[in-house]
């Protein structure tokens, strides 16, 4: 909430952050470079959960933290707000409801309980005005005896609050819906004005925020924005989900009537007109696929033998001694194939089925028709009917044999049992001109709807990254972690120009601080409402609002 301001009739305010609390000493590190403010790497776990989490005992030198410690990272001063949003992994639904139950996760989400316990103990001389509590909207019901005690303890120090959902989204104006929880507490004695919900905001689609950054891989976006290199049937079965889709739509689809077909890049073996300008020189060239890198030259005088074939009806080119195609016309045009004796009368052909073959001769595939045209491809005894082929799964499947490739029989089967129980979204292909959804810590291309339909064709693919042109004309595609800090609302460039990186170099634990993080567009959006109620309770005024209230007197202490 660093960047939050208001104003109350010409009194203006905004606030300082104090400090930032996290366990994981890299999400301290982004936490100061994004903010400016100072973060402390602190473990807030009891004794007895870090074991029930950890699954052994704490390191040499590891404490409890006391309320002493939590009022050291402030510098004694006792703080107006407290924003809390502790681990959410155990409340979210990517989480297997047995997993959650599980003492591990019963010991990370009791946090939620000992945070709060910690700050109202640390300050209990000047208690804060606002406690904010943010989470996954499922803590409602898997942490429902948590909220309970948080409440009781809350109502016990003299707090009013409200609990609810919100769209961050919504409140930030963000390209993607993020439904969240949010408890606001007030203390009535110090905060004696209501508490107003933000003013909504027009939800931004998606294209909208990533369509203004480069492709991924340009190395203006930095290592954040590097495209995920997945495998090569992911790729195939992401360009079948429509946009908008998931995984579910693939048991739509006939699978029969899909074919993948190569189109060569532009410029792929090119050849350039002489009329008219070459492409970009660059320093890796060659005929193989970098650019046109071979002309079209009219100027053929001086190599008018070069693989020409001479015509039957005129005189040779001159016989050299270096008899290649390029040093000669070494080739001619023969009329006579209908004149030829019959000892060879099938060369290169294939033999009608209904017709005499061509005398079985000891030679090569160049010295006779060695090859039919068998219409019997249907028939039930053929020993390669099954060429190329998926099998039935209510058939019996077709032998196996040792030379596993698609020529050498049915590989291939089309299985029904797509019928595993795979996440909402798991999988799925956002749609370029619609809202994004959650950006969350864990996901991926196999457990939420990581992928975009990107319009933008790329130029090039790098290695490992494969381009297939969706029916709708859109490459479907990963989400770089690069793109969805940009979805979360945070600034992508440096204040240099650069492009942000955050601390470490792990993709998995970039994406689980990205998911994890409060978006900042949305937090400002609260904070500023925050600071207007207290800059009026300091007035010791009241005011109304166009906007719904969030916590007001007659709000029971109970919930």
């Amino acid at each position: 909430m660093q960047a939050a301001e208001s104003e109350y009739k010409g009194v203006h305010g905004d606030f300082i952050t104090l400090a930032g609390i996290d366990v994981d000493p890299v999400a301290c590190a982004d936490f100061e470079m994004l903010t400016g403010a100072p973060a402390v790497q602190m473990d807030l776990f009891s004794y007895e959960d870090y074991r029930a989490f950890h699954g052994c005992e704490p390191p040499e030198g590891w404490r409890e933290v006391t309320p002493v410690d939590i009022r050291a990272t402030t510098g004694g001063i006792a703080p107006d707000v407290i924003f809390t949003s502790p681990p959410c992994k155990g409340f979210s639904g990517l989480l297997p409801t047995k997993s959650a139950k599980s003492q591990k996760y019963q010991a990370l989400n009791r946090l939620t309980v000992r945070g709060l316990k910690l700050a109202l103990e640390a300050f209990r001389d000047d208690l804060p005005g606002i406690i904010l509590l943010e989470n996954v909207p499922r803590i409602t019901s898997r942490g429902a005896g948590l909220l309970r005690q948080i409440k009781a303890l809350l109502a016990a120090h003299g707090y009013l609050f409200h609990e609810g959902a919100h769209d961050c989204g919504e409140l930030g104006g963000l390209g993607q819906h993020r439904k969240r929880y949010l408890l606001i507490a007030r203390l009535t004695h110090k905060v004696s004005s209501f508490v107003y919900k933000p003013p909504k905001l027009k939800v931004q689609s998606i294209g909208e925020i990533i369509g203004l950054l480069p492709m991924p891989d340009d190395p203006v976006g930095g290592l954040m924005h590097r495209m995920p290199r997945l495998q090569w049937k992911t790729w195939v079965r992401l360009a079948l989900i429509p946009a908008g889709g998931d995984w579910r739509d693939l048991e739509k689809i006939a699978l029969e009537q899909y074919c993948l077909q190569h189109i060569p890049r532009k410029s792929t073996l090119g050849v350039s007109p002489w009329e008219k300008p070459g492409p970009t020189v660059i320093g890796n060239a060659r005929v193989g696929g970098s650019q046109a890198s071979a002309i079209a030259d009219p100027r053929m005088d001086h190599f008018k033998h070069s693989y020409r074939i001479n015509d039957w009806n005129q005189t040779a080119e001159t016989v050299t001694g270096g008899c290649a195609p390029s040093n000669g016309a070494v080739c001619v045009a023969d009329p006579r194939l209908s004149k030829r004796d019959t000892r060879h009368p099938g060369v290169y052909r294939v033999v009608r089925f209904n017709e005499q073959g061509p005398c079985v001769t000891g030679t090569r595939f160049g010295s006779g028709a060695p090859a039919i045209a068998d219409t019997r491809t249907g028939f039930p005894n053929s020993t390669h009917h099954t060429i190329y082929r998926v099998s039935k799964w209510e058939e019996p499947a077709g032998t196996v044999t040792g030379a596993m490739r698609p020529n050498n029989g049915a590989i291939s089967i089309a299985d029904l049992r797509f019928g595993c129980k795979c996440r909402d979204g798991t999988m799925g292909v956002q749609a370029w001109y619609a809202p994004a959804k959650t950006v969350t810590g864990t996901g991926d291309v196999h457990s939420g709807a990581a992928s975009v339909a990107d319009p933008r064709i790329p130029a090039d693919a790098e290695q490992g990254v494969w381009v297939i042109i969706a029916e709708d004309g859109t490459w479907h595609r990963p989400l770089t972690k690069w793109e969805l800090l940009a979805l979360q609302g945070f600034p992508v460039f440096m204040d240099d120009g650069s492009a942000i990186v955050l601390s470490g170099k792990s993709d998995a634990r970039w994406r689980e601080r990205i998911g994890n993080a409060v978006p900042p567009p949305a937090a400002r959006a609260i904070g500023k409402q925050i600071l207007r109620t207290l800059l009026v309770s300091q007035a010791g005024a009241w005011e109304l609002s166009p906007t719904a209230v969030w916590v007001q007197e007659e709000v029971s202490q109970h919930g």
